[in-house]
């Protein structure tokens, strides 16, 4: 980062008013108390209702928490798919590369239909497609069919990719990696209770029953959504107006009373298919995007594979693998937990030593003990692997390096909410994007990789590339801010 004691530019602090812009690139004031009346004035039609933005957040977070629920819980079903479709476990293997390269296009899709057409409607239409999708993967009655509907499943994405928009929309500066963290928690989850649930389940019975779990949950979050989700979005533009007299939840739902609004802030769909490559062309973004898409890429390779591995090298069944994914839903408690306090800690111990204002950059200093903790647990479970060490090893590596990708999430779309606020939307989709093309790489070759090479030496350039990545930190914090001043802010058509 730049010198902090250089002379930055004055914010008015004496001002009640928040410009967004200016506190992007000059540093947030996180102690409202330095502002005049002790604290922020919110709008003259200014509302904070809570409970109900917390119960949003909630579905949401129920939401986002389903593709990759869906994605791995076909991790278990690889087998028994191979012996009934007499195919190999590589090649059932390529609906998860299918599915994890759907995801990261629609997550950038999302994002520009969410612009054009308002947050709620988007949400509400994709989530009903992935009920439908949902129930065909579980009658699937051929391995090409059932690719289909696996890929179709990425279009229910939107509360992932979309999932900063309405965080930015909904919660104060300050609570952002709060609810960063519990938003990303969710959607970390999921990869590790989706296989957890399925291994049981394959076990017993029919894999099919793991996607019947998967179709009743998505019409659980279909019904929240219904009952619970408002739109989002409104523009406080002159074009725009104020917020006029609000209509009814069903029009609200099918987007009739957005389009009024959308359309007077100048939203086309030309303009909205813009606002994805404005926010890639900043390089803060496509340095994050690159990060992210290393890092995840290994994590979702290890889970992609575990049941391979246990199955072969430890003779676990079906029971013993239920069991073992309970390593990466702890691993994700221990994530949120640290995340949680340890977000917060940084950003008030640097305020006060700054005056109570804080850069961007700031946020990046936890992602180097998240890049610690991934190396370490990487490196160990490689040899762990290779030797055949006890499980309970495995387990535990499997189960730290989620800590560390919980503390590097948060770290990054904190980062890049805090960088470009009005692009919140976009620069989600694109850590989206680089996680799912990460998972999308590393599952198409974490296997056969492996096999010829041998695990200690894969996993040892896995966790190269993991401190090499950590560079990239490095960078931004040195020369993060003096870019995104040169460059500027998104500057979208509408």
């Amino acid at each position: 980062m730049d010198d902090p004691n250089e002379k930055a530019v004055a914010i008015d602090i004496m001002d009640s008013s928040v410009d967004e812009a200016l506190e992007a690139r000059e540093g947030y004031v996180l102690d409202v108390a330095l502002y005049e009346n002790n604290g922020l004035k919110t709008a003259a039609d200014g509302r904070t209702p809570q409970f109900k933005k917390l119960s949003i957040l909630f579905v949401i977070t129920f939401i986002a928490f389903l593709p990759d629920f869906n994605s791995a819980t076909g991790v278990p079903a690889l087998i028994p798919q191979s012996l009934q479709w007499q195919l190999s476990p590589n090649t059932i293997q390529y609906n998860l590369v299918g599915q994890c390269a759907a995801l990261g296009i629609c997550a950038v899709l999302t994002t520009i239909l969410s612009n054009y057409f308002g947050r709620l409607p988007v949400l509400l239409a994709f989530q009903v497609l992935g009920v439908t999708t949902a129930v065909w993967c579980a009658v699937a009655q051929s391995f090409h069919s059932y690719l289909a509907a696996r890929i179709l499943t990425g279009f229910g994405i939107v509360a992932q990719a979309g999932g900063m928009m309405f965080i930015k929309d909904m919660f104060f500066f300050h609570e952002h990696p709060r609810m960063i963290n519990v938003w990303s928690g969710g959607v970390i989850v999921s990869p590790y209770l989706g296989p957890l649930v399925e291994s049981f389940i394959t076990w017993k019975t029919s894999w099919r029953w793991g996607f019947w779990v998967h179709t009743i949950l998505s019409v659980v979050a279909l019904i929240l959504l219904v009952l619970v989700c408002d739109e989002t979005w409104y523009s406080r533009s002159k074009q725009a107006g104020p917020r006029g007299p609000r209509q009814g939840r069903v029009p609200r739902l099918l987007g009739v009373a957005q389009w009024p609004a959308m359309r007077e802030s100048g939203a086309t769909l030309t303009r909205a298919l813009s606002h994805p490559f404005i926010a890639i062309s900043k390089l803060p973004v496509l340095l994050c995007v690159i990060y992210y898409f290393i890092n995840f890429a290994w994590v979702i390779g290890v889970n992609a594979t575990t049941s391979v591995w246990l199955s072969s090298l430890y003779g676990f069944n079906g029971k013993s693998l239920g069991l073992f994914y309970l390593a990466g839903i702890i691993g994700t408690v221990f994530g949120e937990v640290a995340g949680h306090w340890l977000h917060d800690g940084i950003a008030t111990y640097y305020a006060r030593r700054h005056g109570g204002r804080i850069e961007a950059e700031v946020r990046l200093y936890a992602a180097y003990l998240a890049s610690a903790i991934m190396i370490v647990a990487v490196v160990i479970l490689g040899f762990a692997l290779q030797n055949v060490w006890h499980y309970m090893v495995v387990a535990v590596c499997y189960g730290t390096q989620v800590v560390g990708i919980m503390i590097a999430t948060t770290a990054v779309n904190a980062y890049l909410l805090d960088s470009y606020p009005e692009g919140s939307g976009e620069v989600g989709a694109w850590i989206v994007f680089g996680r799912t093309f990460g998972g999308f790489m590393a599952t198409l070759i974490e296997i056969p990789w492996v096999t010829k090479t041998g695990a200690a030496r894969v996993f040892g350039v896995q966790a190269g590339t993991i401190a090499a990545a950590a560079l990239i930190v490095v960078f931004l914090q040195i020369f993060g801010k003096r870019i995104r001043k040169a460059q500027g802010g998104m500057v979208f058509l509408s």
